[in-house]
């Protein structure tokens, strides 16, 4: 591999790392949020509902600006701005503000994933090899970093904005730094995604749907944990608040772990054996939450929640990859999009069953839909093209320049 590739692939990972950090810093304190604010339990589904819808439109608007300009340069922009906004919720004292900073926190987002992820299908197809498992651990890392610095501020009662600003502090120079490496896909590749995704007809909606379905479940199940395990330890297991920010912390953990040896996995067995064994184990870690007799029991579905749907999401966007060669960006955008439609349903679905049945209940439903990935597990493998191991492609391509101008 070349240089340009290795430095490349390092400083998206570390721009997956600072998504994971923010994100979780956000989602693990929305109780404190929610005081801070004085947001009541009836209005708090709509605050989270509506990140995720502009974050939609983030990721809408992204497939249009690549068309024109890299990835690599949105990616560029979005992630300042999306620290920034985070710092932005944290320091607030008015509802308005909240509104504010929530909304440019959705929109960046948006972008900010749709052009990650665009460019992790790219690298992935210049290595020739299963990659993308990777970045996205390197997310769940700063996930975990984050959740650790949200307990923190629980423990010792730390003013949001004060758990906010160091990391703002730290790691906007640090990535402003890091997308000098950023590498797109080379021009002929750029060429053919904007030609295909312009023309319409390189992404056939119906090709893409079972992917779009799969991603939808999957982030059914991830808005479960990220948005209600923290209320759900406290509220209906018994946990203390300090305790209740740890399930998210744990389930990160168990993602990193799932991701960083998922891509042995897939070069070695494939996708689609990893793609079942993985919606198997989280089906199983949501029916030991909704049983658990304790927090501890509690903890202990959300790891194998954890463990079983950290591969599916990145193996879809490699699957879209595969599916699309000549229009990748293009399905990579519109794939994000079910990222937030799957948020957008998951939290308040959760959260309206569990006011009128149970939150015991509630549980069971993101089980049934991540169960569905079994019916569509046949679309992460594509004929010809699979990766590793025996499923590996001949042919390494060479991803043409980095980003370092602006």
């Amino acid at each position: 591999m070349t240089e340009v590739l290795r430095r490349g692939r390092a400083s998206l990972a570390f721009g997956f790392f600072v998504q994971g950090v923010a994100f979780a810093l956000l989602v693990t304190r929305i109780p404190a949020i929610q005081d801070r604010y004085g947001i009541s339990d009836a209005l708090l589904p709509v605050f989270l509902a509506a990140v995720p819808i502009l974050a939609g439109a983030g990721s809408v608007l992204t497939e249009r600006l690549v068309r024109r300009i890299p990835p690599s340069r949105v990616l560029r922009w979005s992630q300042p701005v999306v620290l920034l906004a985070l710092l932005a919720v944290g320091g607030g004292d008015r509802v308005l503000v909240l509104v504010a900073a929530l909304g440019v926190f959705g929109l960046s987002v948006g972008a900010l994933d749709a052009s990650m992820n665009m460019l992790g299908v790219s690298l992935q197809r210049a290595y020739g090899r299963s990659i993308m498992l990777s970045f996205h651990a390197a997310y769940s890392l700063g996930g975990i970093l984050g959740a650790s610095l949200a307990w923190a501020g629980a423990h010792w009662h730390l003013a949001l904005w004060v758990s906010y600003l160091p990391v703002v502090c730290v790691l906007m120079p640090a990535v402003l730094v890091g997308s000098r490496w950023y590498v797109d896909a080379d021009g002929e590749d750029r060429k053919s995604d904007e030609e295909s995704a312009g023309a319409g007809g390189g992404l056939v909606f119906k090709a893409l749907l079972p992917l779009c379905l799969v991603m939808t479940f999957a982030y059914i199940g991830d808005s479960t944990v990220s948005n209600w395990s923290a209320k759900y330890l406290q509220d209906v297991l018994g946990s203390s608040e300090q305790l209740a920010t740890v399930p998210y912390n744990v389930y990160m953990v168990t993602t990193l772990v799932g991701r960083a040896l998922g891509d042995f996995g897939v070069r070695r067995f494939g996708a689609v054996a990893v793609v079942r064994a993985g919606t198997l184990l989280a089906a199983l870690g949501f029916g030991v939450v909704a049983a658990a007799p304790g927090a501890w029991a509690g903890m202990g579905g959300f790891t194998l929640v954890g463990l079983g749907l950290c591969v599916l999401v990145p193996q879809t966007f490699a699957a879209a990859g595969r599916l699309f060669p000549g229009a990748s960006d293009a399905a990579v955008a519109r794939l994000n999009i079910f990222n937030y439609v799957g948020f957008l349903i998951g939290s308040p679905l959760v959260g309206a069953l569990g006011d009128a049945w149970s939150y015991r209940g509630a549980m069971i439903v993101p089980m049934v839909l991540v169960l569905v990935t079994l019916v569509y597990a046949r679309s992460f493998a594509p004929q010809p093209d699979r990766y590793g191991g025996g499923h590996e492609r001949p042919r390494t391509a060479d991803v043409g320049r980095g980003s370092n101008g602006l």
